[in-house]
Order: structure tokens, then sequence, then C-alpha cells
């Protein structure tokens, strides 16, 4: 028992040193927003079309994209100019009409904190200013995309902090805008801040809770990308990003999933996230994460680091990258391997296959799905 005391005090150090402080950040423990878009009670009422519309709860983005494609053009308007909060953030919805409802939405929105979101030619695939607020943003040209990727970042996101004014490569916006450039023509990725995530570096960064229902919610969002016709994306997770990921990883349509600097996935390897994916890990020498113990005892942690040869995970080299937000700087190393990968191009220069042959190792590489 001491041991296990010794092993939580050391993380509890590690988080507040990684937060430069003496002891955990306080931040005020958070709530998951969780549950249908805003409006959906208006929207289950409606009879316009003379027929129930699929409830946003518990129709699968499958059957909202049987629903959509079985309406007429001004039908498909029609709800778009009645419930823009709803079609907007409709996994299965055309994207199309998406984008055109979170337009609406965002014009209609007198909140500051929104107010960059709303200017003309951005791609904004959701928008539920709810809380704290989330958003996905898409750069590139998704509907012809031949391959999509889907950037999942961690704690200290949301709509209000989307475009804040940091190194441009290490907002999610930034990321996904990097990410993009690099993997060039016939890509296109989406910021995706779909789930309430921790503030700081405390109790709720160092627990799955929030990763949990984050989880469900990445899953819902991707499904919705295939049901509309969509390749099946690589995902791109963050630090806490990478919690929620492994946690989806089971269920979530996905042809990689990606973590850099990551704090763990709450599974002992690779071969535990139950996963058709390749999986890949990334940790660059100067990444305060790597002070964070990788353990989970009473709820605390998050378990093996995925960049330990025993996880299983295949290594994306990150020696160029720097800092715990470096990993899509332009010209380094993880970049032009995150480039490769979201183009499903064959395994980047310097990437390593895992050591146990049986995760993966012999996975096939063209078509970037493990099988």
């Amino acid at each position: 028992m001491r041991r296990y005391a010794r092993t939580l005090v050391a993380f509890a150090l590690a988080a507040g040193m990684a937060a430069g402080t003496t002891g955990w950040v306080s931040g005020d423990a958070q709530q998951a927003l969780t549950g249908p878009p805003p409006g959906s009670a208006q929207w289950r009422a409606d009879r316009a079309l003379g027929t129930e519309l699929p409830d946003p709860e518990r129709a699968t983005p499958a059957e909202v994209a049987r629903f959509f494609a079985g309406l007429s053009t001004a039908e498909q308007q029609l709800l778009l100019v009645r419930h823009p909060s709803v079609v907007g953030n409709l996994d299965g919805a055309p994207l199309e009409l998406r984008y055109r409802a979170n337009s609406l939405a965002l014009a209609a929105d007198d909140d500051p904190r929104y107010r960059s979101l709303a200017v003309p030619g951005r791609q904004i695939l959701a928008f539920d200013p709810r809380g704290r607020g989330q958003v996905a943003e898409v750069f590139g040209d998704l509907r012809t995309a031949q391959r999509v990727s889907v950037v999942v970042p961690g704690s200290d996101n949301d709509a209000g902090t989307f475009d804040r004014k940091v190194a441009a490569h290490g907002a999610p916006p930034g990321m996904a805008r990097t990410l993009h450039t690099a993997a060039g023509p016939g890509t296109a990725v989406v910021a995706w801040v779909g789930y309430t995530t921790p503030v700081g570096v405390g109790i709720d960064a160092a627990t799955g809770s929030l990763a949990e229902a984050g989880a469900g919610r990445l899953t819902r969002f991707a499904e919705g990308l295939t049901a509309d016709g969509l390749p099946e994306p690589a995902v791109f997770c963050h630090s806490y990003g990478s919690v929620v990921c492994g946690i989806a990883a089971h269920r979530l349509p996905a042809t990689d999933v990606v973590v850099l600097g990551s704090p763990g996935m709450r599974a002992d390897d690779a071969a535990g996230l139950r996963t058709k994916a390749r999986v890949w890990a990334a940790k660059d020498p100067t990444d305060w994460i790597d002070n964070v113990p990788n353990v989970r005892f009473a709820g605390l942690g998050h378990g093996t680091d995925p960049t330990d040869p025993a996880f299983g995970a295949r290594r994306v080299p990150a020696n160029e990258a720097r800092g715990h937000a470096g990993y899509f700087a332009p010209g380094t190393d993880s970049l032009r391997a995150f480039a490769a990968i979201a183009r499903g191009t064959a395994v980047p220069e310097g990437a390593e296959t895992p050591a146990d042959a049986r995760v993966l190792a012999q996975a096939p590489v063209l078509e970037g799905v493990a099988r």
C-alpha cells in the first residue's frame, strides 16, 4: 500500500511541476457537455415536413444521413433555416448544410468570444455555444478529399480559446492548418474541439471522466463523416486528447490513431485498444509530459506511455520538435511523419514498427488500415 501511496504522490508532484507550481493547479472542475445539440426540443416538435424528424440524440449518423438523402433541396433548406443549431451539429447531415447552418448560428450569436469564428470563408463543421463552447473547423476540401484527418487536442481548448494568439502550430486550428499544408492536395484536416477539455493540469486532467464523455462524441463525429460518404479519418490526438482517443479506439472508425505528448491511453498496450487502426506514438525529448508517471491507480493516471516499446505502437520520430506543443512545427521530423500518415503513403521515414510482431507489425500500409 505504501508503494501505491508513493506512486500517487509522485504523480501529483509531477503534474504540479509540469504546471510550474508546487501542487495541483486549482482550476474549476469541469462538467462534461453531453446530449443532443441546442434547439433539439424545437426540432423534435417540428412537423413542417409532415413527418417526425430524426431524434438528434437517438438516431445514428447513418440514419440521419439516410433521412437527409431522402429530402429535396427545398426541404433541406427549410430545416437549415428553421433549426441551424441542430443541423450544424447533427452528425450524418451533409457537410455543406452544416457549414451553412453554423454560419447562420454564428451570425446570430452576439458572444464576443465567438466573433472571429463568424469570419466569411471559414468552414465551421460544428458549433455549440453552450458552456465553454465547442467547435470544429475544416481545412481543405472535405467533400473531395481522398484522405481525411481529425486533430483532437488536450486541455484548455474550447470554442472561446480556439483562435487564441499562440504559436501558429500550437492551437487546434494551427495544428490542423500546418498538417493540411504539409500533407498537400487530396487531403483535408478537421480541428475538432468537440468535447469538454480539462482546465489546467488538475484532477480533471489526471482522471478519465471528461475523456469518457469525449470519446462518445468523437466516435459519433467520425461516424458522421463516414455516413456522409467521406473516408475514415486518421486521428491525431494530442496530450489529454490521446486519453479520449484511447477510450474511443475500439469503436472509432479510423485508419490510424496517432498520439503525441500522451500521458497514456488507458490501455496497457496497443492490442488493448482493440482497434483495427494502425497505432502511432510520438514524444519529443523536451516534452514535460515525460515527467508525468505512467500509472493508473484509484482513478488517477492514464497508464502506459504509448512510446514505450513494450506498448507496441509504431514510433514516430520527434527529435526536432520542441516542448509539449511543438509537434506540428513546420520543418520538424514529427510533422513530416504526420503528413505521410495523413496522405496514407508508405511508412514515414524514421518511423519504427512495433518490436512485438503480434501488434500491427505486419499491418498493410498502402491503404493505411490494419485488418
